[in-house]
């Protein structure tokens, strides 16, 4: 424990630099779980390195879902937590096996909502009285047609803007999570949601693209959007970057290389996590060798 509290105070410092708030939330979170763990199993409040063996792994895994009632995906989280204090003691000999060895865990990932093109299209075309209706609208859609994240479209600056090896316009920024570069062609429903907010008080003063409300107001105001738009899904804001990995991109036979990069994923299978391949692919894909087989 007194290694996890060490490890949380340089995440804290480092907020801003490498590290975000929620991710010091996370973490800080993980050690609260411990605490409860070693209290409830040991009746300790810390123990020797050389106890954590695949025993404690599995009882820390069974005490969050048992006792805490929390979901196999977010005991996953805290357990890859633990894994990341485990490895920096190993990377020290301060253990000389591995406890995660042996160790799986069993949740299995959350199925992704995604919109579809009649649902996307719908919002879009949606003729709002209210300003603020209109506004999250705008921002929602530019996001479903980038795949840039709550965080990353709020910080989106008019520089950020410049021309491709296309001629076109591109976006070119960097993640605020990941810290890694995305570059992404606007398509022209972009390109119009954001000529729309070229004049607007709040991005001439502070020199960004979109007037961006707080991430709780935002998902607050997707709800009403959906229920005027006849939309049945629970529209939260992180669902329009699954939609651009789904339905803009990969049902449009973009690679997932390209969408992996556009995303600004570090690795692919992080982006197959947003990607379903989806019926109407598989469809078109298979629609060539069927005509081949029809005709044997």
């Amino acid at each position: 424990m007194q290694l996890f509290t060490e490890h949380n105070a340089k995440v804290k410092a480092l907020i801003g630099n490498g590290f975000e708030a929620n991710t010091l939330k996370g973490y800080n979170t993980s050690e609260k779980h411990l605490t409860g763990y070693l209290q409830n199993e040991y009746s300790k409040t810390d123990i020797e390195i050389s106890q954590l063996n695949h025993a404690f792994i599995t009882g820390f895994e069974f005490y969050l879902k048992a006792e805490c009632k929390i979901s196999g995906v977010s005991a996953a989280k805290y357990i890859k937590h633990l894994k990341k204090i485990v490895n920096h003691c190993i990377a020290n000999n301060w253990l000389k096996q591995n406890p995660f060895i042996n160790f799986k865990s069993s949740a299995k990932a959350k199925e992704r909502t995604y919109l579809t093109q009649q649902e996307l299209d719908a919002i879009t075309n949606k003729k709002f009285v209210v300003e603020r209706l209109v506004q999250v609208r705008d921002v929602f859609v530019f996001c479903c047609y980038t795949g840039l994240s709550y965080a990353d479209v709020k910080k989106l600056r008019r520089n950020e803007i410049g021309i491709g090896m296309d001629g076109d316009k591109w976006i070119f920024t960097s993640r605020q999570k990941t810290d890694t570069s995305s570059r992404i062609p606007l398509l022209p429903v972009a390109l119009t949601i954001l000529n729309r907010y070229q004049d607007h008080p709040q991005c001439e003063n502070k020199g960004l693209l979109l007037p961006v409300l707080s991430n709780q107001k935002m998902n607050a105001y997707l709800k009403e959007i959906a229920d005027l738009s006849d939309v049945v899904k629970h529209l939260t804001f992180h669902l329009a970057r699954h939609t651009f990995a789904t339905t803009v991109t990969l049902s449009n036979n973009v690679p997932i290389e390209t969408v992996s990069k556009m995303l600004g994923h570090t690795n692919i299978k992080t982006t197959q996590h947003y990607a379903k391949i989806l019926d109407l692919k598989v469809s078109h894909d298979m629609a060539a060798l069927k005509q081949k087989y029809a005709g044997i």
